[in-house]
């Protein structure tokens, strides 16, 4: 892992792009406390008009292990929004998120203190509805479970703190609202900022600006989506202002939507200049892990074309997504 200027708060990313994977679940310990931030992942069902290859469920099914040795140790799990990569559903399925019934879920959040965004505030239709489910299902098991929206939580000297409600993206995004999370203990500050997309919204620059962290986790803008689900203009705003946090934090973990483009380094370029200037340092999960970049759902085509799947797994192709999520892909 690479040396930050972190001495007491321990981070360890354990699902991201990086790792050919939709996440950003990260386990974080200091001072005793142990915390699994947004313990979900998943794979896109339909990239290029192709499901996952078979490289993308080993990774998915090598990750999904890690966040379950992980919650084995966690006493805190987070939960920043209801989508399926960054908390775990309740029900079987092979083809997005590796899940068995109920089970997968269960080895999660049982027993756990669970910190989660209000299901019934700031919240659009689609995740009050999972919210509601997970209550009742993953949710049920937790030790406790507490809203967590705007407010600050101490465990012993360890301060865990929770923004309002920002934009998953621009204001007033049609697919909601996130929370962003920071760890802090004695002088160091760890700041978690899922699914902000750059930030594409100038409150949320502001309120990442204001929390002067030293080590900071962010969704980048999705640039895959350019010209046809996000105008460019607001993808051209998320960089501008993740260029002016690289400048002051000095280190910078960028993931999710924006490595899902596979030009994404050239086209965030002068984000990296900046940094460097400042003497500050930006990397993805993988490369702060000091491993190497594992990009998947990006270079699908290309994984379909240099290694072709076995006719089994093309047998499983052709199947239904219905039964596709029944059915463990033969990998």
């Amino acid at each position: 892992m690479l040396s930050t200027t972190l001495k007491h708060i321990h981070i360890v990313p354990l699902a991201a792009e990086s790792f050919g994977v939709r996440s950003m679940c990260t386990y974080v310990e200091t001072a005793g406390v142990k915390m699994l931030l947004d313990a979900g992942v998943s794979l896109c069902p339909k990239r290029f008009g192709l499901p996952p290859h078979p490289k993308e469920f080993k990774a998915i099914e090598n990750c999904r292990r890690k966040i379950v040795e992980a919650a084995e140790k966690a006493d805190v799990v987070t939960l920043s929004h209801y989508h399926f990569d960054h908390h775990t559903p309740s029900y079987e399925d092979w083809l997005c998120n590796w899940t068995e019934a109920t089970g997968t879920a269960r080895q999660i959040y049982e027993g756990k203190i669970t910190l989660i965004k209000n299901p019934k505030e700031k919240i659009n239709y689609s995740q009050r509805r999972r919210g509601w489910l997970f209550k009742k299902t993953g949710g049920k098991f937790a030790k406790k479970l507490e809203v967590a929206d705007g407010k600050v939580f101490s465990f012993g000297d360890v301060t865990v703190g929770f923004s309002e409600p920002v934009p998953h993206g621009v204001e007033n995004s049609a697919l909601g609202w996130v929370l962003m999370t920071s760890v802090e203990y004695e002088d160091e500050k760890f700041l978690f900022a899922p699914d902000v997309q750059g930030p594409m919204s100038q409150h949320t620059l502001k309120l990442i600006l204001e929390e002067k962290p030293q080590l900071l986790m962010i969704g980048g803008p999705p640039l895959y989506l350019s010209g046809f689900r996000v105008d460019e203009k607001q993808l051209q705003r998320g960089l501008r202002n993740l260029k002016e946090i690289v400048e002051v934090v000095p280190y910078t973990v960028l993931e999710h939507h924006i490595l899902r483009d596979e030009k994404w380094r050239e086209k965030t370029g002068f984000v990296f200049e900046k940094a460097e200037e400042a003497g500050n340092k930006v990397l993805t999960a993988a490369e702060f892990l000091g491993e190497e970049n594992r990009f998947l759902e990006a270079f699908r085509r290309s994984l379909y074309a240099a290694e072709p799947p076995s006719k089994d797994y093309e047998k499983w192709m052709r199947l239904p997504n219905s039964e596709k999520r029944r059915n463990k892909p033969p990998i």
